[in-house]
């Protein structure tokens, strides 16, 4: 079984059609179209505003929003762009 990738920003899912990119239009396997685009980061929030964009999403995706909240407080430390 193939290992998943997931966003070192957000912790999305990452596939073919979701990947970043760099400035020369290659693909960034680190990070998402969302987050990654043409070389840099789409927006500069604290790790809490990464908290609060993502947990929507989850919500709406059939999450219960202290799950999600609770997953994305556990993840996000663990992720490249949020490592100390």
């Amino acid at each position: 079984m193939e290992k998943m990738e997931f966003c070192q920003s957000c912790g999305m899912p990452l596939n073919e059609e979701s990947y970043g990119t760099e400035k020369d239009g290659s693909v960034n396997k680190d990070y998402c179209v969302y987050c990654y685009k043409e070389g840099e980061f789409t927006s500069n929030p604290t790790m809490e505003g990464m908290v609060e964009i993502c947990v929507p999403f989850m919500v709406k995706g059939g999450m219960g929003e202290a799950e999600a909240r609770k997953l994305m407080q556990e993840t996000l430390p663990t992720l490249k762009r949020w490592k100390k």
